[in-house]
């Protein structure tokens, strides 16, 4: 199979990517769904077919762009031989997937609680189907990214697992479909970067173009959905449900890249660890990467005093 690019075609109409207010005549909640679905039978891929999966891993590729490594601009990446400094991108990159496995998971469950026994005719409904049926290819295609770059499976702590279980099973409404948002604003623009980086090993850039363009759709109908279900809750519900996307967006974003995969690349954990957690050019990136999402968590009165401490906690204000 060619490993070449999948084209990337998330122009505004082909893929309804998300912006932060609603354009005027957008229209209501139904033509939202209706748009995506048929923006979705427009425009799917099958990582199965459009993935290189057959040709050997070069090692001479990064697994991600290097400027998103946690270590880049410090000390210990100077010191690392260009090859120490590809392994790590690799292990970073299975880390990330491995999250958005896990992440994606929680995602399914959640919108499956939210339209158990509502009407199947409903445009939202289909589309909730369809979405779901995207987050599980999405989790194939990682799940054998990861095994391609020659990484083992990462996972979060096993604290952060349990609170995961809890919150797909109790989150809902806006607080719900916030978290969704969170988790696909943050990948999104790292992986809009990682496509685009002839540096990346092509089979990586390959799936992320897949997940930017078919997550683009997800995240208009997270961002609709909160819209939809914050009018006319009470300040209590609000500052409550602001804590609660800020708690989760804090353990999904700290938990992308393991401090597993140190020790993976072959690299000194604790100061690996150290290094990383010091590491400002890092912290700027994250902060760039949710000021759209920020913006928008501030359009819906989500950004409460207690929610921006937690998400500068988390480095992502």
């Amino acid at each position: 199979m060619d490993d070449t690019i999948a084209p990337d075609r998330t122009a505004p109409g082909a893929a309804g990517t998300a912006t932060a207010t609603r354009p005027a005549g957008e229209g209501d909640h139904t033509d939202v769904a209706r748009r995506l679905l048929r923006s979705s039978e427009m425009l799917s891929y099958d990582p199965a077919r459009e993935v290189d999966w057959e040709t050997p891993l070069d090692r001479e590729f990064h697994g991600a762009s290097p400027e998103w490594s946690t270590l880049y601009g410090t000390a210990y990446w100077d010191e690392m031989t260009p090859e120490q400094q590809r392994e790590l991108t690799r292990q970073e990159s299975a880390s990330v997937a491995s999250t958005g496995i896990w992440f994606e998971m929680i995602l399914q469950q959640m919108v499956l609680r939210d339209f158990y026994a509502k009407d199947p005719t409903d445009p939202a409904f289909q589309w909730a189907l369809t979405e779901i049926a995207d987050e599980c290819r999405h989790s194939i295609m990682f799940a054998r990214g990861v095994a391609k770059l020659g990484a083992r499976p990462y996972r979060p702590k096993r604290s952060v697992v349990e609170l995961g279980r809890a919150f797909a099973a109790l989150a809902g409404g806006e607080a719900a479909y916030a978290a969704i948002l969170v988790a696909e604003e943050v990948l999104d623009v790292m992986q809009r970067d990682w496509m685009r980086d002839e540096r990346v090993v092509p089979f990586v850039r390959t799936i992320n173009n897949i997940h930017v363009v078919e997550e683009s759709r997800h995240m208009k109908f997270a961002r609709d959905e909160v819209r939809e279900r914050m009018k006319g809750v009470s300040a209590l519900r609000r500052h409550a449900d602001a804590v609660v996307i800020a708690g989760a967006a804090y353990h999904i974003v700290t938990s992308m890249v393991s401090e597993d995969v140190y020790e993976a690349a072959g690299l000194d954990r604790k100061r690996a660890v150290r290094e990383a957690r010091a590491n400002q050019h890092h912290k700027a990136m994250m902060r760039s990467s949710c000021a759209g999402l920020m913006e928008f968590l501030g359009s819906a009165g989500l950004l409460t005093p207690v929610a921006r401490a937690i998400y500068r906690r988390a480095d992502l204000l």
